[in-house]
């Protein structure tokens, strides 16, 4: 996690306020699994249901600005591939039931309204982000290369509407686990 990055730190309080076990990691140097060398993740979580995170934070601003300068009200969801293939490394790395998450943190602007109960709006320090995520699995699934040469990939826009959550969905138990506790209950 990089102190001076908003995106991340707002990211971190959400995660903490929710009370999800975070451990931010230091980007300084590069970290290597086995003998490779591979992009570090921006945190490990385990959330209060016991869900198992690897997750990279992408900020993005909404309304994006398009060429020209101008205002384009698309929730841009590209990464690097490099980020994708990393948190697939990471996800096999931790093991049993760790899943890699590409967090989309929004930085919304003062003009942008949602519709009222918007899960996951969060309110930190005068700024409001809109937290969304995919797994990485899908998303290297669907994953569209956007530049060659800067290594990026994206999703369609189609693609993105159908695989992306709020944040608060992959901190939730899965849904093997709550059937098994409704049964449970049931006796």
């Amino acid at each position: 996690m990089k102190s001076d990055n908003h995106y991340e730190v707002a990211f971190d309080a959400y995660l903490r306020q929710r009370g999800a076990a975070v451990v931010p990691v230091v980007e300084a140097r590069r970290s290597y699994i086995d003998v490779s060398e591979v992009k570090s993740p921006d945190f490990i979580v385990v959330g209060p249901c016991d869900a198992k995170l690897v997750v990279d934070v992408k900020g993005r601003k909404f309304p994006g600005v398009g060429k020209g300068g101008k205002s384009r009200n698309i929730w841009q969801n590209w990464c690097e591939r490099e980020d994708v293939e990393s948190l697939i490394r990471w996800q096999g790395k931790f093991g049993d039931g760790f899943r890699g998450v590409l967090a989309f943190v929004y930085d919304l602007a003062h003009h942008i309204e949602l519709p009222n109960r918007t899960p996951d709006v969060f309110v930190f320090r005068g700024r409001v982000y809109l937290l969304r995520g995919v797994f990485v699995t899908d998303y290297r699934a669907r994953m569209r290369t956007r530049s060659p040469r800067w290594g990026t990939v994206h999703l369609a826009t189609d693609d993105f509407r159908t695989l992306v959550k709020p944040i608060s969905h992959f901190l939730a138990p899965p849904p093997d686990v709550i059937e098994l506790t409704a049964e449970a209950a049931l006796g």
